[in-house]
């Protein structure tokens, strides 16, 4: 019973590690077994050694820095079994009227070439039976207002998750991608964002927001070899929103 779920002697790349969902999966996936790599934009070098992961510091609009993240965990422990994208960002709360170029181009590059550029490069390194795991969103599968640039990018990081399985599925390398609604983590807090938070607790049936530790345990079930089956799913991580609307939501609509 204890090997269910194991990562046992395998390597594991996860960008934006070094918070939030990110960090949760590193030391999820290092408690199952695996040898990781915790990418980060910013130096996360002492993260990475308080939880016993290999930090390598990347910017994953950079192709030929994703390019060299690859090759790097692949000299370093000799394979590469798990790629988590997880790296992302959102604009702002605005508007879609409001809504500037400079926001679509900022979500586009981190939230879906980000993801393109790792499955591009980390694709051809990988064994066959390799995992590639991408953080999309529940933005990813219905609207959201004030967030259209954010919505936009994770629609495509979607659509991007199936074609791949489709194109990497001959060599059993499955894609999936997760999608959590707002997620307890510094970015969901910013300034601008309070009345969403509140809805969500109102319409989720379980009353909270989703957890980085349920979002990481999500990413470990697909990226274990246990799920071999799933492959192209965008998987809402919801808390029971989708369901129909809660009696705290219709009471709140009553008042």
């Amino acid at each position: 019973m204890s090997n269910f779920f194991s990562l046992e002697d395998q390597v594991a790349i996860v960008t934006g590690g070094a918070s939030g969902i990110g960090l949760k999966t590193v030391e999820r996936f290092i408690a199952a077994g695996a040898k990781v790599v915790l990418a980060d934009l910013n130096d996360a070098s002492e993260t990475a050694e308080r939880v016993g992961a290999t930090f390598i510091q990347c910017n994953v609009t950079d192709e030929s820095q994703v390019k060299s993240l690859m090759e790097a965990t692949l000299k370093l422990h000799g394979r590469l079994d798990i790629l988590v994208n997880n790296a992302g960002v959102f604009a702002d709360y605005k508007k879609l009227t409001e809504t500037e170029q400079q926001d679509y181009d900022f979500c586009y590059k981190v939230n879906l070439l980000g993801v393109a550029y790792g499955i591009k490069h980390a694709a051809p390194l990988m064994s066959d039976g390799g995992r590639i795991v991408n953080t999309a969103s529940a933005a990813g599968l219905i609207g959201a207002v004030e967030l259209a640039s954010y919505v936009a990018s994770k629609h495509a990081v979607v659509g991007l998750t199936k074609s791949a399985a489709i194109e990497l599925g001959p060599r059993n390398i499955r894609v999936n991608c997760i999608c959590p609604t707002t997620v307890n983590t510094p970015m969901a807090m910013q300034e601008g964002g309070e009345f969403m938070i509140e809805g969500e607790k109102l319409l989720v049936p379980l009353g909270r927001i989703c957890e980085p530790e349920d979002a990481a345990a999500q990413i470990h079930f697909l990226a274990s070899n246990d799920c071999s089956f799933i492959n192209g799913q965008a998987i809402m991580l919801d808390g029971g929103m989708a369901c129909g609307m809660t009696e705290a939501a219709f009471q709140k609509l009553l008042q």
